[in-house]
């Protein structure tokens, strides 16, 4: 995995080679906060927590992860450059894990510009930042899911507007999995235990305990298999790919 730090230099750096990602993490940390404060209604809930804000966060990721995600194949396709990636001396695991990581910290650098916020209910009074801290924790876990699966459907086209279209949608249906909309539907139809099943799949799920500060070893064990499964397939698509 010697080439796995030059990769995620060259990719983490290409973010910023136009002022795009800087606007980007900006809006990002905008929205954030309209979410918190206004829509979350934070004032009048009259408790200094960043409930309102992880509550909505998922659904930026929605917009987040794909708009990263979809460049990182689909752009290497339509350049070309994926045939000069793979002549090199890097494996394509090397190449999917150094990319996923990169768009990963890119991730955490717009989470972390929403820190303010939580500096922000720590003035307003005393919330309790170890179940902040582990929200954040999980915020991150999430993204990086979100991500492998957003970078294993960039693999499969040339344009960047299908990538996002395919990985919104995936994402879309991999969060609302376990909603009661959803779950009344398939139990109008198939078994409890298939139901049972199919939230367990879902990312809002298990996000829904960590973002109240308890971190399970179901949810580390959940938000690890699925990244490392989306990698896989991603790695499968590029080999499969590349030749195209």
């Amino acid at each position: 995995m010697r080439a796995l730090v030059p990769i995620v230099k060259r990719e983490f750096a290409s973010y910023f080679a136009t002022p795009i990602a800087y606007v980007f993490v900006v809006i990002f940390a905008a929205l954030a906060g309209v979410f918190t404060f206004q829509l979350g209604n934070f004032y009048e809930r009259g408790m200094a927590d960043l409930m309102p804000f992880f509550q909505y966060l998922p659904w930026l990721f929605l917009v987040l992860a794909p708009a990263i995600s979809m460049r990182l194949w689909a752009e290497e396709r339509r350049s070309g450059t994926i045939e000069l990636l793979m002549t090199l001396p890097v494996t394509v695991t090397e190449a999917v894990v150094g990319k996923w990581l990169a768009g990963w910290l890119f991730m955490g650098l717009a989470l972390m510009a929403t820190f303010t916020l939580w500096a922000t209910v720590n003035w307003l009074g005393e919330p309790d930042n170890g179940v902040i801290a582990v929200s954040y924790f999980g915020a991150w876990a999430m993204a990086g899911t979100f991500l492998a699966m957003g970078a294993a459907l960039s693999a499969l086209t040339r344009n960047q507007v299908i990538a996002f279209i395919l990985a919104a949608l995936g994402i879309f249906i991999f969060m609302t999995a376990g909603t009661p909309v959803v779950l009344d539907a398939v139990r109008a139809f198939l078994p409890e235990a298939v139901a049972e099943a199919i939230a367990s799949l879902s990312a809002l799920t298990h996000f829904g305990s960590v973002s109240r500060g308890v971190l399970l070893l179901s949810d580390v064990v959940y938000w690890v298999t699925t990244t490392v499964f989306w990698l896989f397939v991603n790695a499968i698509i590029v080999n499969l790919k590349k030749a195209d």
